[in-house]
């Protein structure tokens, strides 16, 4: 009994080192609906959880809706309590695939193209224009993504 639960713990412990993920929970999503003739409707949440699997290619995140903060106390009440109904919609995901993925590329290329779908409430929307860049600063590994996405809320 002893041996087989060494060698599951083994196995497993292989395992995770060899899965490498990379992860954030203090990731940046800022959120802009402004109008040119309007106040600004602006938001930052820095505490946006994202996962990157280095083998796959595959990214995944998820934001909290009510971390979503405004300057204007007002707007964000609206924002959560009217608009995205964050009480009963607490999160929006986003799971996707780097386009054309390969390891090795990760060498030589810095920009990717990357391709999923973003579900907010109960609506979902295929990415209109999503870029992943990446590198190094110190030891420390940055990405970053930038898209935007249209999302109609009327069913």
């Amino acid at each position: 009994m002893k041996r087989t639960n060494l060698i599951i713990i083994i196995l497993f412990t292989s395992i995770v080192c060899n899965a490498q993920k990379y992860y954030t929970r203090s990731g940046v999503t800022e959120f802009n609906a402004s109008e040119k003739a309007f106040e600004p409707v602006v938001a930052i949440n820095n505490s946006t959880t994202a996962i990157f699997d280095i083998n796959t290619g595959e990214v995944v995140g998820q934001v909290f809706i009510a971390s979503f903060e405004f300057k204007n106390a007002l707007m964000q009440e609206h924002f959560n309590e009217n608009y995205m109904e964050s009480s009963s919609y607490p999160k929006a995901i986003f799971k996707g695939k780097i386009d054309n993925f390969s390891k090795d590329r990760l060498k030589t290329v810095s920009e990717f193209d990357l391709v999923g779908i973003l579900t907010v409430k109960i609506f979902s929307s295929k990415s209109a224009e999503i870029a992943l860049r990446y590198g190094t600063i110190g030891s420390a590994v940055i990405f970053v993504v930038t898209s935007y996405f249209l999302i109609n809320f009327s069913a």
